[in-house]
């Protein structure tokens, strides 16, 4: 994790990092002013506070209530050397936990992450560089020897080949890539998250069998995501990059729309719009782009090939963010390798929606076929080792896809957790289902899963599979579990040969694309200094369905985004307006405002914990309807789950509203226990937000210029890197 410390006055100091800042003085008799904890004690605090979380991490998998339970930290000093010290953690635990859960305490905190980290020894550099924004690759820590040559299936260059290449593309774009964390919970399972240290909302997670091919696959998804712009799917750039230009690729299209809104010539083809729009409601306006919000300019879209005939097709850059998220999109050494990860990744996410939601019973793989892989086997043996049962299928569906299936199930919770994995190779396919199993999580975060059930409508249900596309956390059907299958097993392998096996590999899964009579769409993005395809596949290879293009857009942020940036700004008749259109809108009440209109709160802030419900609240008191207010504290008292201080604001504001709004009663005769209660600070605030000399309390103002908006700021400043990048290689300036 970076983190960026700036000087302030005295000998104050001020730590940025994520979407916190730290401010550290010193004791007045070390000269500083007392005003905040000193460096050390932050550290002292750090570990104290780890063991306190790993406590309570253990307590709530057990549902033990941890309000009787006290942990305290005194570190001890060698009276000889300052710098020996022993830290003393004592908990104090009730009596009616048993002997097992005490052990099973004590060892929660022994695992606490900071103890670790001082037991082993931190090692420290210290260097002077010429700017801290340089040097990207600086915080990677596996550095491959360049003089090895480990080739893995599926790569058409050794891994470290591969790592070099990528991280070499990164740097070159000013990206300081940052790895946030390791995993390698049973042998031959590593995981690992790594994320842009000044913008941490772009990251991802690799997996593999070595932390080697885990890095590069982390790398490889990093340059898929950025070359494909979904870091920033549905976010909005600001006016620079909405006027530039070109605001997505240069090779880009604008679409003017149609009388009355009618879809425009040359905008997708027959094929696709029989999909898309096969009752003709799609219109025009359902397809801006919400990035530039440039309505003006008319529908921006993105050329595709034909696989079938090569010609070219436009699709809405709208659509692929809306319906297709991340599917079908890789980075790779060679166009071919990108393009068999991309398909086995759409026949992965196909085939399992496909089994699960017509709860298809999958034949196990014997024994005998296990044991031709015994790095993974061993992988599967460790898990059972920690009392998971592993069951491993076939979800070839007869041989006819190249697919897998592991499943985990947690006797402790009854959660089960099934991860699918695809490629040409068997093996591969089964690496990956069994990798994909434990990435970025720990062996406590599979006490989140969910049970199996047998109500149909649960699994089939379309957000069901969007929560198995995003972490594989959905429903599972108690009839997946059935010993009697439903396909016969068949030892499959759809893998190519030689020095062209990629190629030859693409080749085979489109073939099995066209027999079922699927068109194929592909674009190549290799403008960044790498290699990345996006291939998409029309009625095959949605995450959500195509109906969202009509009835739940992610470009209805266009209705809302400019006056709730400027709703301090805003008068009366605009204000009643802007609650008019939510209220028509039909969002949900706790649809969050990062979420509606594409911006990066920090969450820390009102603005990050800013839902529509309060939104209107808020909207109702600047307007002084106070009884639609009143509702709607009550919604939010009862049903919002905020910081401790904005609920307390509410309830002062409830009692008040309650005194207002009863003829009987006067607000004077209540205020004085009332601030008793409540505090001053809060009650000039509750009184002020009604009497109207305080508006959109705890809402600091912006705009449309995003000024103070930090975070979303260093999102706009990642997608400028690449559209700078994009701008040099298509020879535009401005």
């Amino acid at each position: 994790m970076e983190i960026k410390v700036n000087f302030l006055d005295k000998l104050r100091l001020e730590a940025k990092f994520d979407d916190f800042t730290v401010i550290a003085d010193q004791p007045i008799r070390y000269k500083g002013d007392g005003s905040a904890p000193g460096p050390f004690d932050y550290f002292l605090a750090s570990s104290a506070l780890c063991a306190a979380y790993f406590v309570k991490l253990y307590c709530s998998t057990r549902n033990i209530p941890t309000e009787n339970i006290r942990l305290s930290q005194n570190n001890i000093v060698d009276p000889e050397n300052r710098y020996k010290q022993i830290f003393k953690i004592q908990v104090e635990l009730p009596e009616d936990i048993s002997a097992k859960d005490r052990e099973g305490i004590l060892r929660s905190i022994d695992r606490c992450t900071v103890k670790k980290v001082v037991q082993t020894g931190p090692e420290f550099i210290i260097e002077e560089v010429e700017n801290l924004d340089a040097d990207a690759q600086a915080l990677l820590t596996v550095n491959p020897d360049t003089h090895t040559s480990t080739f893995i299936p599926g790569k058409d260059l050794p891994l470290e080949q591969t790592i070099a290449n990528m991280s070499a593309v990164l740097a070159a774009l000013g990206i300081k890539i940052e790895i946030a964390s390791w995993r390698n919970l049973v042998p031959n399972v590593w995981s690992l998250h790594i994320r842009d240290a000044h913008s941490p909302m772009c990251f991802t997670n690799g997996k593999g069998s070595t932390k080697e091919s885990a890095l590069a696959s982390a790398l490889g998804e990093y340059i898929e995501r950025l070359s494909c712009n979904h870091f920033y799917n549905d976010q909005y750039w600001g006016e620079d990059i909405g006027n530039a230009p070109f605001v997505h690729y240069p090779e880009e299209r604008w679409f003017k729309p149609g009388r009355k809104d009618a879809l425009p010539a040359g905008l997708l083809d027959e094929y696709c719009l029989e999909i898309y729009n096969p009752d003709g409601e799609l219109r025009a306006s359902h397809l801006f782009d919400t990035n530039s919000g440039n309505t003006e300019r008319g529908i921006c879209a993105l050329p595709y090939v034909r696989q079938s005939d090569g010609e070219v097709v436009y699709f809405p850059t709208n659509l692929i963010d809306n319906l297709y998220l991340s599917n079908g999109m890789s980075a790779g050494n060679t166009l071919a390798e990108a393009q068999v990860q991309c398909l086995s990744e759409i026949f992965e996410r196909a085939v399992k929606r496909e089994i699960l939601e017509g709860e298809i019973a999958l034949p196990d793989v014997p024994a005998e076929v296990l044991a031709k892989y015994p790095g993974i086997v061993a992988g599967i043996q460790g898990l059972e080792e920690q009392g998971f049962p592993v069951l491993v299928k076939d979800a070839s569906l007869g041989g006819e896809f190249p697919v897998m299936c592991v499943t985990l199930m947690n006797p402790r919770t009854g959660g089960v957790f099934a991860s699918f994995g695809a490629h040409p190779s068997l093996e591969v396919a089964l690496e990956r289902s069994l990798t994909e199993l434990l990435q970025g999580r720990s062996f406590e975060g599979l006490n989140d899963l969910p049970r199996p059930t047998f109500e149909s409508n649960a699994v089939t249900e379309p957000n069901n599979f969007v929560e198995h596309f995003i972490d594989s956390s959905g429903v599972v059907s108690w009839r997946f579990f059935s010993a009697k299958a439903d396909y016969e097993f068949v030892e499959w392998d759809f893998s190519g040969q030689g020095e062209n096996s990629n190629a030859d590999e693409a080749a085979t899964l489109l073939g099995i694309l066209e027999g079922m009579g699927k068109e194929v769409y592909m674009a190549v993005y290799d403008q960044l200094g790498a290699t990345a395809c996006r291939i998409l596949v029309p009625d095959y290879s949605e995450v959500y369905p195509v109906e969202d293009l009509v009835w739940d857009n992610t470009n209805k942020a266009l209705q809302f985004r400019e006056d709730i940036l400027n709703l301090h700004r805003l008068d009366d008749d605009a204000l009643a307006a802007l609650l008019e259109r939510l209220e028509d809108s039909e969002e949900d009440d706790y649809t969050n405002i990062i979420t509606l209109i594409g911006i990066e709160f920090d969450e820390n802030t009102v603005w990050g914990q800013l839902t529509i419900l309060e939104l209107k609240l808020l909207i109702n008191l600047a307007l002084r309807q106070f009884e639609e207010a009143k509702e709607r504290v009550e919604a939010f008292l009862q049903y919002n789950d905020n910081t401790v201080d904005r609920v307390l604001f509410y309830q002062a504001m409830d009692v008040v509203l309650e005194v207002l709004l009863d003829d009987e009663l006067e607000l004077e005769h209540y205020e004085t226990n009332f601030r008793r209660m409540f505090g001053n600070e809060r009650m000039d605030a509750v009184i002020g937000s009604v009497e109207g000399s305080v508006r959109f309390f705890g809402l600091t103002p912006t705009s449309m210029k995003l000024e103070g908006l930090d975070r979303h700021q260093r999102l706009i400043d990642s997608y400028k890197k690449l559209h700078i990048a994009r701008a040099r290689v298509a020879g535009i300036s401005g």
